[in-house]
């Protein structure tokens, strides 16, 4: 009898790639798609790594699936986007191994800068797209998406949102299913991707379009449940838990494979209810396709195209229902904070001190942008901080810039900011970046990469020389300062800042959640010599609070000893206590 299991969505991913038989796997942490590789990691059959962006993800993986073996690409939905290059061309090229991407859509933007739908991309790239509701169902597509691979000679996409990536359930653990290495054979017309191959392999993606279109229909991960036939729903995913717990009486069709769209099965189940909905989140991508069928559906003229769904929001909509909702708990607002002892807190004090606006990036430090420091001006997507710091200088000159920075994190920097630096030498751009080097892959829950000197699995490797790279690629000025060192910080920035060149500054503080060692020294606060200036609140730390009768305190169980507040104070009011 099978083993089961509890699993989270991402942990029966991963569980899904090894009993498929994956060999090689392949990603760039990113909520809600990171624990995949971290579970990934359990399974000593698959090779599996942090690449540094997802492009470079996507291309290990098709590698590995032209040698012939089983090969598995996760990302978040906007890494699809860096990595969509390699995804459109593969789709002409086909596979050898199976060749599998997880992409994690993020409804109500939990943790991404847009809500962007995985399904409108592997529309246009013509690649399959399947998606469960559930855990099990998690593992089953991905064993369900190789085989499908293999058998249709195309890369297929499992979609999973944050929903479902971070949910629990029930899970049935099945052996390992062992594949052989498929030997490799030159195939200059299918692999070789220049026009006049090209133009013969787009006939054969729709070929393949066409087939799947048919045969859908008779695939296992689809399923039709007729009862009350005069409402029926059409829907796929998390959200078809919300039908059936808001219509349980009505006829549905879950759909696995949500492109290319079942048409016959579509027509079948329209021709037998009523009246038929259409419940999808994000984009209206089933709906358009099968009203442009000639079948009527009611989708997104009730419901709307933002965030997540839910049960009670299907019974207002369809139903008109209102429903009590008990009133939200009156609770104080509690905005996202950098973390006690933070590094890039120290870094934006000073930015704020010198009245500098910081072209920002994808990271904590983001958290830059919000009151009390309130330098980060832009956020656009991983490595634009100094596209964009560049492209202000070309449009608007050298002396525009003198109190902008470009702010980037390591890991952000090996990911895609690279490329934005040789682009600013190259181009004979002006501007300062500062690379706030926390040792770490900070937002997604501390991921090493190419500059830490570990892999994913955990073995010690080459640590990438960041301000080497940066001398390496035509930077003339490097700097390298510990970020709690706010005076000579200071002076950096405003050295920096004056030149007419491009300037790097590194900030070489690790991320404080790394040390798990205890705490060695606090700060208190001498309540007879403090002014109550409030000088140590500016930086934000949430351990440093004012009382109602205008105390400020230090809270002993949140401080780590950084030290920012004393640099702040300028009345010596602030003083470290040893704890050890």
């Amino acid at each position: 009898m099978a083993n089961k299991v509890i699993m989270l969505g991402n942990e029966a991913f991963a569980r899904g790639a090894y009993e498929a038989g994956c060999k090689v796997s392949a990603a760039y942490p990113g909520t809600p798609s990171t624990e995949i590789s971290e579970n990934i990691i359990k399974y000593e059959e698959i090779y599996s790594e942090w690449s540094p962006n997802e492009k470079v993800a996507m291309e290990v993986a098709i590698g590995a699936s032209i040698s012939g073996v089983r090969a598995l690409a996760s990302m978040k939905h906007v890494g699809l986007n860096v990595a969509s290059d390699p995804l459109f061309t593969v789709s002409y090229i086909g596979v050898t191994g199976g060749l599998v991407a997880i992409i994690a859509d993020d409804p109500g933007l939990y943790s991404s800068q847009n809500e962007q739908d995985t399904r409108a991309v592997a529309r246009a790239a013509k690649v399959p797209v399947l998606e469960p509701a559930d855990s099990n169902e998690a593992k089953e597509y991905v064993k369900f998406a190789f085989d499908l691979s293999e058998k249709y000679d195309t890369p297929v996409i499992v979609r999973a949102t944050t929903r479902l990536a971070h949910s629990q359930g029930m899970v049935e653990l099945n052996e390992r299913i062992e594949k052989e290495d498929k030997p490799y054979v030159r195939d200059f017309a299918k692999n070789v991707m220049m026009p006049g191959n090209a133009r013969g392999r787009h006939l054969v993606v729709e070929s393949r379009e066409a087939a799947l279109v048919k045969d859908g229909s008779n695939f296992s991960i689809n399923q039709v449940e007729y009862k009350d036939t005069k409402i029926g729903f059409i829907t796929s995913g998390i959200p078809y838990h919300y039908v059936k717990e808001a219509f349980p009486e009505a006829s549905v069709l879950k759909l696995g494979i949500v492109n290319p769209l079942p048409k016959r099965l579509i027509e079948e189940f329209a021709g037998k209810v009523d009246t038929l909905y259409i419940v999808e989140e994000l984009d209206p991508i089933i709906e358009e396709q099968v009203n442009s069928w000639g079948i009527k559906a009611i989708g997104k003229e009730l419901l709307t195209v933002q965030g997540e769904y839910s049960a009670n929001m299907l019974r207002m909509a369809i139903n008109g229902e209102e429903l009590y909702l008990a009133p939200a708990a009156q609770a104080p607002n509690r905005p996202p904070i950098l973390c006690p002892g933070c590094p890039h807190r120290s870094v934006f004090s000073v930015l704020s001190k010198l009245k500098i606006h910081g072209a920002g990036d994808i990271g904590c430090y983001t958290l830059g942008a919000v009151a009390p420091l309130s330098v980060v001006d832009t956020t656009i997507c991983m490595g634009a901080s100094i596209s964009s710091l560049h492209g202000m200088e070309k449009a608007k000159g050298k002396d525009y810039i003198k109190n902008w920075v470009a702010v980037i994190g390591d890991s952000t920097f090996m990911h895609t900011g690279v490329n934005s630096l040789i682009n600013m030498v190259y181009n004979k751009g002006t501007g300062t970046v500062m690379i706030l080097d926390n040792s770490t892959t900070g937002m997604t829950g501390h991921q090493d990469h190419a500059a830490t000197g570990k892999t994913l699995m955990g073995e010690d490797t080459y640590a990438v020389d960041i301000a080497a790279l940066c001398k390496a690629v035509g930077v003339n000025h490097v700097y390298e300062i510990n970020a709690f060192h706010t005076a000579e910080l200071e002076q950096a920035i405003k050295e920096a800042t004056a030149l007419e060149e491009v300037v790097v500054i590194i900030t070489k503080s690790p991320c404080v959640l790394l040390d798990k060692s205890p705490v060695s020294k606090q700060y208190r606060i001498e309540s007879e010599v403090c002014k109550k200036c409030g000088m140590c609140m500016k930086p934000g730390c949430p351990a440093i609070t004012k009382q109602e009768n205008g105390t400020i305190v230090i809270n002993d169980t949140m401080c780590n000893g950084c030290g920012l507040c004393e640099t702040a104070c300028k009345f010596g009011a602030i003083k470290p206590v040893s704890l050890r």
